[in-house]
């Protein structure tokens, strides 16, 4: 009896290995990245550009998502930057939206597939949603859930005398050993910025990893076991519901928007709907349950319900008016 799922289980266990080693390294990189990128790049200009007046901000957090081929999930430690810098929160969920749903190679591939006016409508549709989103969640003060990172405890002199300062070497605080503070000013060259980056994004990586383990654990066994015909049959042309169905089919698969647009056409033949295509591309690629989880560890419940809310009406939204306009 049992012969008969090891293929399955064959592929769920290679998924799971694949897809978390690829994210592992995925994040370790990009949180590394991001954090020798602040390094140079001050988190005033940061805030100021994502919290430009008259929406200018959510113009940048538009190009920004549009330049980062990320995936949902390594979408996460950009986040946490843009968080950490204080940057408008609208834009900032605006980039969150639109990051994992629009890069060159995501553009490319769908004129290859759809053709061009049919990406045309998709990139506008994904623009459009994730800028009112991210104004109207801002609006509504969705800020306040933010989860606050623990803070590093102040290091105080212990047994110096009252009023003396700390040693500073660089970054680092020691207590006074002497009546006079020693300051060394010494500017940290490229390779001590990259070393304190990537020691950051290590200890990130050590906090998140067990959401990042069960994520892509539940995924694995999700994609192992759940067959495109089965998919194909309940997001079919003849179901009504079959639109808002493959927009939710597609969030437990941690599928990249590159490996969904070109399961499309096979998806397509076997009877699958453009409108229920793009719902299951939407709601696959802008929010799986691995990010989710990730997500969870930066915000409260009633954001990540509210996150979800957004990429399930972006998703069937753009299905109904696929399968009504094309």
């Amino acid at each position: 009896m049992i012969e008969q799922y090891l293929p399955l289980i064959e592929e769920t266990l290679k998924s799971f290995i694949t897809l978390g080693l690829e994210l592992s390294i995925l994040f370790f990189a990009i949180s590394g990245l991001v954090g020798l990128v602040q390094q140079y790049v001050p988190e005033s200009k940061i805030k100021s550009v994502l919290g430009g007046k008259y929406g200018t901000g959510y113009i940048f957090a538009v190009l920004l998502g549009m330049l980062t081929p990320f995936c949902s999930c390594s979408t996460i430690p950009v986040l946490r930057g843009l968080i950490k810098a204080k940057a408008g929160f609208g834009p900032t969920l605006t980039f969150l939206f639109t990051s994992p749903l629009l890069n060159p190679v995501v553009v490319g591939l769908f004129i290859a597939t759809f053709g061009l006016r049919v990406t045309v409508t998709y990139v506008c549709i994904a623009i459009v949603i994730a800028i009112v989103s991210g104004f109207i969640l801002s609006k509504f003060g969705f800020e306040k859930y933010i989860i606050p990172e623990n803070e590093d405890v102040p290091v105080k002199c212990c047994d110096s005398p009252a009023g003396k300062k700390p040693i500073t070497l660089t970054t680092v605080k020691t207590c006074c050993p002497s009546p006079e503070p020693i300051v060394i000013d010494k500017k940290p060259t490229f390779w001590m910025n990259v070393k304190t980056a990537f020691k950051g994004a290590a200890k990130q990586f050590k906090n998140l990893f067990p959401y990042l383990l069960l994520g892509v654990a539940i995924g694995s066994v999700i994609h192992g076991f759940v067959p495109g015909d089965f998919i194909a049959k309940y997001a079919g042309d003849d179901n009504l519901l079959a639109i808002p169905i493959a927009a939710v089919i597609g969030i437990p698969l941690y599928l990249r928007v590159e490996t969904l647009i070109p399961l499309s056409a096979a998806l397509v033949s076997k009877g699958m709907s453009l409108g229920a295509v793009m719902a299951l591309i939407i709601g696959g690629a802008g929010a799986s349950l691995t990010e989710v989880i990730l997500l969870k560890s930066m915000f409260k419940t009633p954001m990540i319900i509210a996150f979800l809310t957004v990429v399930l009406g972006m998703a069937v939204f753009a299905g109904y008016f696929f399968q009504l306009v094309f």
